[in-house]
Parts: C-alpha cells; sequence; structure tokens
C-alpha cells in the first residue's frame, strides 16, 4: 500500500502533468506553428505504444495486403482515370491509433503515400507532440485517389471508396479513431454535420471511440484553430491510456 508521502507526490506530478498540458494549450492560441513535443512526455503504457513492429497474426496480415491489392486497379469512380498512384495507406498495423484524412493531394498521388505533403508534415507534428512517431500510428484517407485539383470527393466517389476504408479499420482494429476534416468525420459517422459540431465528442464507430478534429490543410489556413485541435488530440491521447470511460 502506498503511504502518504507516495501519494502526495503521486497527485503531485498529476497536477504538474496537467498544468504542463495546460500551458502547451495556451502557447497554442494565436500561435502559427504546432508545439513541439513534451520536454519530457508521459510513456504511453507498454500495451498502447509506441507500437510494437508491424506483424500481424497472418490471417490479418493476409487481409490487409489482399485489400490493399483490390485498390490497385480499382476503377469504381472516375477518380481512377486522372490518378497517377493509389494511396492505400500507411504506418503500423498493431497500431492503436488511427488517423482518417480526406484523400491525396499532389505529392501524395506522386509518391504513393498519404499526408506527406505541407498538411502531412503538421500532422507530423501533431503526432510527435502527443509523444508518438509516425511509424507507432496508422494514416489512411476516405477515398484512395487524388480527386482533381484537390477538391472534396463527390458522394459518388464516397460511395464507391468508403467500403475500402471501412475494410481497412475493421483489419487493423485500433483502440482510437481520430477523423481528420468533415469528409472523413461526416463519413464515418453517416452524419451531415461540420467539424465544429462533431468535435468535442467521444463518438463511436463500430464499437470503436472516435474523435474529430480539423484536418491539417485546414489548420494551415486557420491557426487559430490549433488551440481546439489541441484539445482534440488531447482526449484521444487520453483515450489511448484510459479507454473510453
Amino acid at each position: 500500500m502506498m503511504d502518504r508521502s507516495g501519494m502526495m507526490r503521486q497527485e503531485m506530478a498529476e497536477a504538474l502533468r496537467g498544468f504542463r498540458l495546460l500551458l502547451t494549450s495556451c502557447r497554442m492560441a494565436g500561435m502559427r506553428d504546432w508545439p513541439a513535443p513534451l520536454t519530457q512526455p508521459d510513456p504511453l503504457p507498454p500495451e498502447i505504444g509506441p507500437a510494437e513492429p508491424p506483424v500481424l497474426s497472418p490471417e490479418r496480415e493476409g487481409a490487409l495486403a489482399a485489400l490493399a491489392g483490390k485498390t490497385v486497379d480499382c476503377r469504381h469512380c472516375r477518380l481512377h482515370s486522372g490518378r497517377l498512384n493509389v494511396v492505400f495507406g500507411e504506418g503500423s498495423p498493431r497500431a492503436k491509433l488511427a488517423f482518417v484524412g480526406e484523400g491525396p493531394g499532389f505529392e501524395e498521388d506522386q509518391q504513393g503515400r498519404p499526408f506527406v505533403g505541407r498538411a502531412g508534415k503538421l500532422l507530423d507534428r501533431m503526432t510527435k507532440s502527443l509523444g508518438l512517431e509516425r511509424a507507432d500510428v496508422y494514416i489512411c484517407n476516405v477515398v484512395k485517389c487524388r480527386p482533381p485539383e484537390n477538391r472534396t470527393p463527390s458522394a459518388d466517389e464516397i460511395d464507391a471508396c468508403s467500403p475500402f476504408l471501412f475494410e481497412q479499420l475493421e483489419i487493423l482494429k485500433p483502440r482510437v479513431i481520430c477523423a481528420l476534416g468533415a469528409c472523413a468525420g461526416q463519413t464515418l459517422l453517416a452524419s451531415p454535420s461540420p467539424v465544429s459540431r462533431m468535435r468535442g465528442k467521444i463518438h463511436r464507430w463500430r464499437g470503436i471511440p472516435l474523435v474529430c478534429t480539423f484536418h491539417p490543410a485546414y489548420l494551415l489556413r486557420t491557426p487559430s484553430q490549433k488551440a481546439a485541435a489541441w484539445q482534440d488530440l488531447l482526449e484521444a491521447r487520453r483515450l489511448l491510456h484510459r479507454g473510453d470511460e
């Protein structure tokens, strides 16, 4: 049993941890860059992260590879005609946190990887601010091919491609999903609500806790919303630590 002095030290550590996160949030308001990682980020419990090497059971590993193979020659919607590469997803298949964005942009289409442009660099900083590396999470999009001029995917394009996303998430089974932007949130929650109404709540997608926040591309255009996005990420981090309460 912990003695009184031990309990006091634990309470003080918790208070300092909360104060440090509060200061980080305050620094976010009005700033034009994402905060650096916490000086001494609290380590995630071993069962949560950082993720172990990307090794799945043979069945799940085969299912993910087979699904990726189905997308390579997909012609279910008009987006296939203008793509250079299908952007399936990237990260650890054992990740407990999965980010879902809207669709590939120019750089993503060129490289065949999600979130590698300016928005991707910001997402990397957002991830690091939680004490995680890009390799510790999984990143994918609602649609796997780039919409022309980076426009928002149309309803029929989302309908054609979202089954790939849903199966992808079913195979991965992350502990928490973070929807980046309206397209991701609306697709996963089957809701027409804007991000401003979806964020600040814990939703569920097929039993998995889901947090909505602003897309990194939007944050680049509207840095005043970075404080709100930081709060959303802290909520996702809380769910990773403690589960859905």
